[in-house]
Parts: C-alpha cells; structure tokens; sequence
C-alpha cells in the first residue's frame, strides 16, 4: 500500500511460521457535524488529482470527518489516511484508491516464512469495497489464501472467502490468465467495509521454491491490474506491490426519502441536483439532473450549471438554430417550416391544396359543399395524427433519447422505430401474428424490413408519470447485454402507449416445456439445473451490475423463454417500471401471478430484489415437481406450490412431491441441497432470503457437483478446511454455502478455480 509517511497503525512480522502476525490498517472514523459549503480558500486539487467536495483536504474543507483527506506536500498527492487516492468520481459514487499486496515468502535455507498481511476496517466510514470492480487476487505456486470479514454479533466471521493457486512449471504460465495456474481471483460480496488477509502456511512450506517461494494476495481493481508470469520468475512484485482498488462511497447512512426531511443535513443543495440512493450498502448520492453537469453537492454558481448543448455538440441540423434552453435546447426554423424531431431538419408547413381551396370557394352546390368538407376532414385527421404523434414522441422522451443514441458508439444495435414500420412488421397486427397475452399487453411476432424475426410487445397502458422518463429508461434497458437475457432492440415512441422491440427467442417458455409438453418427465436433470442456474445469472446481473439496478418485478416461468439448446433467457426485466398506477389494472396484474408474490409486498406494496428471489424460488419448485404454481389436487382444491412443498420438507415426505425424473437422475443429497436453497429463498422475511449472486453461486457449484459426483465426502476434513460449523439447516451460518457446495469449495479451492 502506498503510505504517507504518517500512517496510522502497522505491523510488520517477519517470524517463523508459527507466529506470523497480520498487518492490520485501522480506519475508526469519529461521526462529525457534516458542513453545508467548504470554507473559504480551501484547496481543490492535490498534485495532479482533483479533490471535489464533499471530499476535501482537512476536515473544514470536507462534508464531515469521513470525507476528508491529507495533502502529502513531498510527494504531491493526496492520502485518506495513509492510504493514497487516485481519484474520484462523484457521478458513480467511487474513488479509486492504491493498496500494497500482502505477501508471505518461505526461505528454505534457514526455513523460515516471513509475511506481510494486510487487513482494512472502513467501518463507520462513508466507504464500502466495490463489489462490481473489485477481485480478491492470489499469485502464487501453491499458494491458499483467505479473504474474512469482520465478525457478527454471534461471534461469527460475517463472511470468508479465498482461492488457491498452483504451477509446478513455468511454460504452464500465461500473462492476463487468473484461472488457477500461477493466478486465481475471487469475488465479494456486496456491503464489505472490512477485510484482513491470511496464507495457508503450510501449503507455502511444501510449494515449488525454485519457481517462486513468495506468494501475494489482495483485493485489487480487476479491469486495471492484469497478471504476468514475470509475477512468478521475479521479485516484481516483492519490489513494488501494490494495485488499485475501488471504493464505493456514500452520503450518511439513510435513504433518499428519509435524508430529504432534514433539511440542515441533505447534502443535495444544488437546485438541479437529484438524489439517488447508494447500491451498495445505506446512504445515498447526489448527481445533476439531465441537462447539467457540475457539482450538486454544491450551491450555485459553484452547483449544477446548465449544459448548453448548442455549443457542445450543435444537436440541431437540416437548416434549423439551436436556441439554448435551462437543461434542454429547442430547434427553431425559418419563417413557413417547422422542426421534425425525428428526422432533426426543417420541414415545410403543410397547407391545404391551392385547388382544393379554390373549389371550396367557387363551388355552391350543397353537393360539392359535401365533398370538400369530406376533404377537409380528412386532411385535418391526418394533420391531427401527425400533430398526435410528434406529441407522443416529445412527451415519451424521444429527442433527448435520439440524441442519446446519437452520442453513443453502436448506436445502430437500438433503433427507434416508425409507427407505420411496427405495422408492417406484424402484417397489421395480425391475430396470427401473437406470440402471447397477459395482463400487460399482447406480443407479436413481427419480420422487419431486412428479414429480421423479432418479437413486438404492445403494452395496455402507461403511467402518465412515467413518459417523461421513458426515454432515460429505454437507454437504460438498451445497455443489457447478457447472453441469458432478452435483448432490446428498439422501440416505438409515436404512439400512445410506446411498443417495444426484442430479439425473438423461438422455443417458446419454461412454462410450455414443464407444464403443457407431453414429454415432461424426459427433461433431464440436468437440464432443469441449467435452465435455473442461467436464470439466476441473469436476474443477479440485472440486480449487482446493471447500472443502475433493475428489479425484475415479474418472475416466473412464463417470463423465462428457452432459446436453441433450451438456453434460458430472461424477458420483460424492468417490467415494473412499467406497471400502471391505478387500482384496477394493477388488481389484474396481481391475478395475474399468483403463486409468485413476495408475501412482504402484499404488505408492503414495494417490490425488492428479494422479491424477485422469492418468484425465482417458486420457479426451482416448479423445476422440482413440474406442478404449476397453483395447482389443483383431489377434488378441485386449489394449491399454492410454495406453502405444500414446505410442508412437505417439514413432514419429510420430499419425495413425494418431485418430479419423476428428478427422483431417477438426482442422488438423495443433491436434491436437498436443491431444495434447501429453494426453502431459503421462500423466506417469509426477506432479509432471511439469499441474494440472487448467492442463489446462481450455490445453482453453479450444485450443477457441477452433478456432473463430477466424484467430489470428496468426509465432512470433517471439509469443515476443517472452512472453520464452520453446520446449522440446524446443513448450511454453513458465515458463508450460506452449503454442506455439499463446501465439500465442492473444498475441490475448487483445490484445483485453483
């Protein structure tokens, strides 16, 4: 770690390895009164980095102590602490910052093994490590090593992780390859502000000195620092290792809404600034509403100013001005044109023809009176749906979402479609033409222009709340790119309701495949893990790296569509964006999923993304069984799923309710540890349900543990390698991994995953 020369607390063990100590770095932050403004004459750069408020350098300069920072003169750069800054950005919420690796080094002449192992505290600081950018990296030959949270009330350490290394020969090396030969990495969780770092001793003892006796591990930015085999044949990193890593940062520890009602403390104090809550962790953040860039930490002059885009980029062409607007611009036109928004140049108004007004004029038969005024209605209809549609296209968001796509590379794979090229598309919406019906809309198979098959969605209704940020939304939408998602194509903003357009994924659904084919019981097991590992993936991508989060609001099977080789794919994510407010059509909605609700929303009416996690748990019952999430038995009595699959575990009679082919595939200990996890995230509590990283983790290991049944089965030796206990449940209580998943953590940390 690159350090001041004041660093607040280190200590270096250099013993045998009976008594190697860790190097502990403690950050205890004293919660301070938080400042409105900087004072006067405080400086704003440090060196060549750039220090914004609410970061500053001291704790006059700064929004509260856990902001501020030392300027090192020496050196000319800035240090929280003793740890150096890199920079900041105070849009994402992050500041990138520069640690030294821990490392442990074993001398075979004297046999001895010197370490330096660093731990981090960030508790009770405005700081969480990011979960998204960061890796916990080991370099090494034989080398295992633990990344552990602090510990819980109960004692317990909140959370451990690690990976193991290993290489015998360096042809076997490769640069920016971390797969388990010389290099591997790990991933952590959300919500992290403590880690400390130890080594596996004995597995540094007995490794290949004559590649490298040193090993190093840390938690590191994984896009910027990349492995070299010159890690491994010489003292490069001894020498000088250190990497960056990624902090995310907030403001305080409440949401939006509660921080809005104290208004001497609400840090958003430009007047065109919004607050956008923290998602990683409490707090919030505040950022310039669309149209200004600065700081919104900030009051004006110094807060969000105005972007005048006339001067930026000139937006407007085909003869039009540009004309500046507060957080917009306007194209203005010559005498006699106006401005068309989609094609962005100066149209001619139109008239009536100079023969029909002639004829108007001339004629005094009640007959031609007829006909003209015939005429005449007709052309006021068209002018009133061109008039109608350029309205729906400012009021949805479509010139500040064209000049969006304009702004951005490849913006040819999101297009903004015409009503008439929808219309053609679906052969005038053709009835043969749907694809599917529910409570939202209805979806068309359409075939564009240049012979593309894609599927139409057609939505009900709108909230009128939302037009205005439709545009932001489908931006947002359009940047989804996962291979077990759904792709947004396009859309159409020039009717009432917009329409949108997505890849056409051709097998049809979960729901057909379980529930309305013949051959159900042929689906293999493995199959089935596939399908529900795929879907979780996805629906965790969508919660952790989708920027910013989307919660899919609508899970269940009849959303999961199957692609070639049965691929599962992820439809109408950010539904719930979507969903109309009032009363009764939100009521249909309802009906419209039961079995899947997250009973805390019935209570609550907010959607989570435990939410989601609760559906995903009903659609692995359906997996399980191949029953519908509410079925009938017996004489007609209506069943939910859910509540009769607990029963059942509760009363020991799993069996009973699993699907045939499950029962034939699946060895009795890996269909509980299936079922456990479905159990877990039908929690009535959401707090007590898993993350959907955690469910696609655990659907991960559980998939391979299928296909290499050969993992090793003494449970003492696995809970000696991972220092847990089991629960009453057979999960381990730090980890939420499983007694099978750690028999397989055991193997993967072995074979240096």
């Amino acid at each position: 770690m690159r350090r001041s020369p004041d660093p607040i607390q280190q200590t270096l063990a250099e013993a045998m390895v009976s008594s190697s100590l860790p190097l502990l770095l403690l950050l205890l932050l004293t919660p301070g009164v938080a400042s409105a403004a900087p004072a006067d004459g405080c400086p704003t750069r440090c060196g060549d980095v750039d220090i914004p408020y609410p970061f500053g350098i001291g704790p006059e300069c700064s929004f509260d102590a856990g902001f501020a920072l030392t300027c090192n003169e020496t050196l000319k750069k800035p240090f929280f602490y003793n740890i150096e800054v890199h920079n900041f950005s105070l849009a994402d919420g992050q500041a990138r910052m520069i640690s030294d690796l821990s490392w442990q080094c074993y001398n075979s002449s004297d046999k001895t093994l010197r370490a330096l192992q660093w731990s981090m505290n960030l508790i009770n600081s405005p700081y969480r490590f990011s979960d998204v950018h960061n890796k916990f990296l080991v370099i090494g030959c034989n080398t295992l090593a633990y990344i552990k949270g602090s510990e819980n009330t109960n004692g317990y350490t909140a959370y451990t992780s690690g990976c193991r290394s290993q290489c015998s020969d360096k042809a076997d090396l490769n640069d920016d390859s971390c797969s388990g030969i010389g290099c591997c990495q790990t991933s952590v969780p959300k919500d992290y502000n403590y880690y400390e770092i130890q080594f596996e001793q004995n597995l540094s003892i007995s490794g290949f000195p004559e590649l490298n006796p040193c090993s190093f591990a840390g938690l590191v930015e994984a896009n910027s620092f990349k492995f070299q085999k010159s890690f491994i044949l010489t003292d490069e990193l001894k020498d000088n290792g250190s990497a960056p890593f990624v902090l995310d940062w907030a403001i305080g520890n409440q949401t939006c809404e509660e921080a809005k009602l104290k208004k001497t403390s609400y840090a958003c104090i430009s007047e065109n600034s919004v607050c956008v809550d923290s998602a990683n962790g409490p707090g919030y953040l505040c950022n310039c509403s669309i149209g200004y860039q600065g700081n919104p930490y900030l009051r004006e002059p110094h807060g969000c100013r105005d972007i005048d885009e006339c001067v930026t980029n000139n937006p407007c062409s085909g003869g039009s001005a540009c004309h500046n607007l507060p957080g917009t611009y306007n194209c203005l036109c010559p005498p006699g044109e106006h401005h068309d928004d989609y094609s962005n140049r100066c149209m001619p108004k139109e008239e009536l023809p100079l023969a029909a007004k002639v004829a108007i004029g001339a004629s005094s038969s009640l007959a031609f009176v007829l006909l003209c005024s015939m005429c005449i209605c007709l052309l006021y209809e068209r002018r009133k749906l061109i008039k109608a549609r350029k309205r729906y296209f400012r009021e949805h968001g479509g010139r500040l979402l064209l000049e969006e796509i304009r702004g951005r590379e490849g913006h040819a794979l999101f297009k903004i479609f015409t009503s008439e090229e929808l219309e053609k598309a679906t052969n005038k919406y053709d009835k043969n033409r749907i694809l599917g019906q529910g409570g939202y809309g209805t979806v068309y198979k359409g075939i564009l222009e240049d012979s593309r098959v894609v599927a139409i969605k057609k939505p009900k209704s709108i909230d009128d709340s939302q037009n205005k940020e439709f545009g932001k939304e489908m931006i947002i939408l359009s940047q989804i790119n996962h291979k077990n998602i759904v792709k947004l194509l396009g859309c159409c903003l020039e009717v009432q309701v917009p329409m949108l357009v997505y890849e056409f994924v051709p097998n049809r659904t979960l729901y057909h495949l379980i529930h309305e084919n013949n051959n159900t019981s042929l689906v293999p097991l493995d199959t089935r893990l596939r399908i529900a590992y795929e879907s979780a993936d996805a629906l965790a991508y969508l919660h952790s790296s989708a920027s910013p989060p989307i919660i899919h609001g609508d899970v269940k099977t009849s959303n999961i569509l199957l692609g070639e080789d049965y691929t599962a794919k992820v439809s109408d994510f950010g539904a719930s964006k979507l969903v109309p407010k009032d009363e009764d059509q939100f009521a249909t909605l309802v009906q419209g999923t039961c079995g899947y609700l997250d009973p805390e929303y019935l209570l609550t009416c907010q959607l989570t993304e435990k939410s989601d996690v609760y559906s995903f748990g009903v659609v692995l019952l359906e997996l399980l069984t191949s029953k519908k999430a509410v079925y009938f038995e017996g004489a007609q009595e209506e069943r939910s799923l859910a509540s009769s699959f607990i029963l059942a575990m509760k009363e020991n009679r799993l069996l009973e309710v699993l699907d045939v082919q499950v029962k034939n595939e699946g060895d009795a200990e890996l269909i509980q540890e299936i079922s456990q996890l479905a159990k877990q995230c039908l929690s009535i509590s959401g707090e007590e349900r898993p993350t959907m990283k955690q469910v696609a983790d655990e659907l991960d290991q559980l998939r391979k543990y299928k296909q290499h049944p050969w993992i090793p089965s003494n449970p003492e030796e696995i809970e000696n390698l991972l220092g847990e206990p089991l629960d009453d449940h057979g999960m381990y209580t730090s980890t939420s991994i499983s007694s099978t998943a750690g028999k397989r953590m055991a193997l993967d940390i072995e074979s240096g995953r």
